[in-house]
């Protein structure tokens, strides 16, 4: 099996991290990244299914993740959300992440994370959840998703280190604990969504890292971005976008090629 100990990650190729992470999604994701040259990760935060169906058809081809929060769309059914972006997700070759950030006891976020109409761990690649609970979360989601693992479908999930709001309260200690309770599954979190590399040396935890943007500083709502250099440089892995790729003011298309195209620069600057 393959183990996540190197040097340091920030220093190492997409393609030779694949061949040595723990996780099985985490290898799966780098492949993609690999062949597509993009570390772009889209956020889709729409209300409607169309938007978010046409959204994915049209970006697929320059994303390595579409995340999602399901639970906005407001026409939402099974058959008529999840079953066609789980069939445009083989079109174009990308992960969907569904950013439901978990945070509950373990028998709770289980059954959220399987059950009731959105059936998440059916479909989501990715899932993410606070360590504000205690290690029991991780615990409820790995038994959820255990059935797809042992059937060989990646499922991984990603702990809340740090955030990009301004004010947040996952700095310092509380990092630092969710960084330790990220150990326990090594074949399930593969990760974190953060600002910068975490991890002790010789750990390969794949950084995913939202408040990305070429333009903005802020939202005026406390959110706070930075440069897609800076994050990368500081060690995001894949940089997560939204407003900036598909506001209605945007060219979608367009602004989604500028930040893949900066995205995969700042990464092959990091590995000088």
């Amino acid at each position: 099996m393959p183990t996540t100990t190197m040097s340091s990650a920030t220093e190492i190729s997409y393609e030779t991290r694949a061949s040595t992470h723990a996780s099985p999604l985490a290898r799966r994701l780098l492949d993609i990244v690999t062949s597509k040259k993009t570390n772009l990760c889209v956020s889709l935060d729409v209300t409607s299914k169309t938007e978010l169906l046409e959204l994915v058809d049209a970006l697929g081809p320059y994303v390595c993740v579409f995340k999602t929060h399901i639970d906005i769309v407001d026409d939402f059914t099974y058959e008529s959300v999840v079953v066609p972006l789980v069939a445009l997700a083989e079109k174009h070759n990308f992960l969907i992440f569904e950013d439901r950030k978990f945070a509950d006891i373990g028998s709770t976020v289980k059954s959220q994370y399987t059950s009731g109409i959105y059936k998440i761990a059916d479909w989501a690649h990715i899932t993410n959840a606070h360590a504000l609970p205690g290690p029991g979360i991780i615990d409820g989601l790995y038994a959820g998703a255990k059935p797809h693992l042992e059937k060989g479908e990646a499922r991984g999930l990603l702990l809340l280190a740090e955030m990009s709001s301004q004010g947040n309260l996952a700095t310092g200690a509380y990092t630092e604990q969710t960084v330790a309770y990220a150990r326990m599954h090594p074949e399930f979190t593969f990760g974190f969504i953060a600002m910068h590399r975490l991890g002790a040396p010789g750990e390969d935890f794949i950084i995913m890292t939202p408040g990305v943007g070429l333009d903005a500083k802020s939202d005026g709502l406390g959110q706070q971005y930075r440069t897609v250099d800076e994050a990368v440089a500081e060690g995001s892995d894949i940089i997560i976008v939204g407003r900036g790729i598909i506001a209605k003011d945007k060219d979608s298309i367009a602004e989604a090629i500028r930040y893949r195209d900066a995205g995969w620069a700042a990464y092959l600057a990091r590995l000088k």
